[in-house]
């Protein structure tokens, strides 16, 4: 069942390619709503929490938890090198988890990155945008915030067939565990950067996630300034400190 499910996922966005689309948002109102609701669950449940682990984590055990997932995370990373035929990459980052994960004590430790080994983000939304499929309207996720009709493919796609927390091993309850402590640890990483935010948030919200996107998919060569949208390049920042809680 899963390879249908799969080519499903793969082909739907084909026909949505980004000149194919003249309003980028156009389910605002849906998306706003979700939005709100993600406000509220924040507000009273997720940055409570996570102001209080960062309170009682020393700074060099969050960083630890930063560096674990974040080593998980680059099994995918490879696969996706290997999907976007970055061949060069893909030998980098494939030395990277092998030091990490046993010089690194399973990524507790970021060895790779202090002997030159560079932390690459690469996942399924972008090596479709590689092959060029088109982002697809704007989507705000419960839970999940800012994403595109691409990359929640790309997300539904990682959740199927990802090597992640779920192949740490078959304990359920052990596996659960540790989605949340990646979820809070991920949210914790994300409070320096309220800061950086002005205006609507909506909107700051969408233009981040939009230019952020465009710069991974295009390795760093940005062509669209999102007009009315745009708020300068401390999006830069606000990116480095997602990065830092552990893209996975």
């Amino acid at each position: 069942m899963r390879l249908p499910l799969f080519l499903t996922l793969l082909l739907l966005p084909f026909s949505l390619r980004a000149e194919d689309v003249s309003d980028p948002d156009p389910w605002e109102g849906f998306n706003r709503k979700v939005f709100a609701f993600n406000e509220v669950m924040d507000k009273y449940a997720l940055k409570p929490v996570a102001q209080g682990y960062r309170s009682i984590t020393p700074d060099p055990v969050e960083h630890s938890v930063s560096s674990f997932f974040s080593n998980l995370g680059d099994v995918m990373v490879i696969a996706n090198d290997i999907g976007q035929l970055k061949l060069g990459q893909a030998a980098s980052d494939t030395a990277r988890f092998l030091v990490n994960t046993t010089v690194g004590f399973f990524g507790v430790f970021d060895v790779a990155t202090h002997i030159g080994l560079k932390k690459h983000n690469e996942d399924i939304g972008q090596t479709l945008g590689y092959w060029g499929v088109g982002t697809g309207p704007y989507l705000v996720l419960p839970f999940l915030g800012p994403s595109n009709l691409r990359d929640t493919t790309g997300t539904a796609t990682d959740y199927i067939y990802g090597v992640g927390i779920s192949d740490v091993g078959d304990d359920a309850h052990r596996n659960a565990a540790l989605y949340v402590l990646w979820g809070v640890n991920l949210r914790a990483s994300l409070l320096d950067a309220e800061g950086l935010m002005s205006g609507d948030k909506y909107t700051f919200m969408r233009s981040a996630y939009q230019q952020r996107r465009e710069f991974l998919v295009n390795d760093g060569e940005t062509q669209d300034d999102f007009g009315d949208d745009d708020w300068g390049a401390d999006w830069e920042e606000f990116d480095d400190d997602y990065d830092d809680g552990g893209d996975f």
